[in-house]
C-alpha cells in the first residue's frame, strides 16, 4: 500500500463536516426555542410554527430534525430533565451550605428565574403534568422517571439534614421529597397566576417549618427533640 494511500485513508482532522455540523446545530436551536415555547404552553397547544419562528429556520429544517411533534416534544422533555437536574445537582450537592439552605437557596433562584420572563414560563414538567391524561403514551413515563429524579436528590439533601438532627429521626427523607415536589408544582402554577414568586417563598417556609419545628415533649417525645412526623412521611 502506498503512503499516498494511507494518508488517504486517515481520518480528516479539524472541524467536523460542515453538514453534519449544521443539522447539530439546527436540532439545539430546534430544542432551545422549544424549551421556551412549551415552558409557556405546554405541548398540546404548542404550535410547530411557534417553534421554528422563534429561531427563523424553514419547516422543512424541523422535519429533517425530527419525525414528528411527539419526537420533538420528548427531546425537549429530555433536554429539560437533564437541565433541571443539573441545576439542583448546583445548589443541593453544595456542601459548604447547610442542607436546608441549599433547598432556601434553590427556591430564591427559581423564583428570580420566573421574574426574568415575567412569569410567563412554568415548569414544563408541571404543564406536562396537567396534560398528562390527554399526551402520547410515550410522556407519562418519562415524566416519572423524570420526578423520581428530582425526588432522589431532594430526598439526598433531606436525609443530609437528619443525620444532622434538623429533620426527625422518624420521618422518611423520601417521601417527604415526594411530597415536596407535588406542592412545588402547585406553587409554580400559584406564581404563574399572581405574577409573584411569593408562592415559592411561602411554600418552602411552611414546608420547612413543617419538618423541622419543635413542639412541647408529648406522646414520648422529649421538648429537645422534633415530634415525630405524621404516619404518612414516616
Amino acid at each position: 500500500m502506498s503512503s499516498e494511500t494511507i494518508i488517504a485513508q486517515k481520518p480528516r482532522r479539524g472541524r467536523p463536516p460542515k453538514v453534519e455540523r449544521a443539522f447539530t446545530d439546527t436540532r439545539q436551536a430546534l430544542i432551545r426555542s422549544g424549551l421556551a415555547v412549551l415552558t409557556e404552553t405546554g405541548y398540546l397547544s404548542a404550535g410547530i410554527d411557534a417553534v421554528i419562528k422563534n429561531i427563523a429556520v424553514p419547516k422543512g429544517s424541523f422535519y429533517h430534525c425530527f419525525q414528528s411533534k411527539q419526537e420533538f416534544g420528548l427531546a425537549v422533555l429530555a433536554a429539560y430533565g437533564s437541565f433541571f437536574a443539573h441545576k439542583l445537582d448546583k445548589f443541593l450537592l453544595d456542601s459548604t451550605v447547610p442542607p436546608l439552605e441549599r433547598m432556601a437557596a434553590f427556591v430564591l433562584h427559581a423564583g428570580q428565574g420566573m421574574a426574568k420572563y415575567q412569569f410567563r414560563r412554568g415548569c414544563l414538567v408541571g404543564n406536562l403534568l396537567q396534560e398528562a391524561p390527554l399526551l402520547p403514551e410515550a410522556f407519562p413515563q418519562r415524566l416519572i422517571a423524570i420526578l423520581d429524579e428530582w425526588e432522589t436528590r431532594v430526598a439526598r439533601c433531606f436525609t443530609e439534614a437528619q443525620t444532622q438532627g434538623v429533620i426527625p429521626q422518624d420521618a422518611s427523607p423520601e417521601k417527604l421529597a415526594r411530597v415536596f415536589w407535588s406542592g412545588w408544582e402547585g406553587a409554580v402554577m400559584r406564581a404563574r397566576l399572581v405574577q409573584s414568586a411569593a408562592p415559592l417563598n411561602q411554600y418552602w417556609d411552611f414546608f420547612a417549618h413543617s419538618m423541622t419545628t419543635k413542639t412541647p415533649a408529648q406522646d414520648g417525645a422529649s421538648a429537645d427533640n422534633p415530634l415525630p412526623t405524621r404516619n404518612t412521611l414516616s
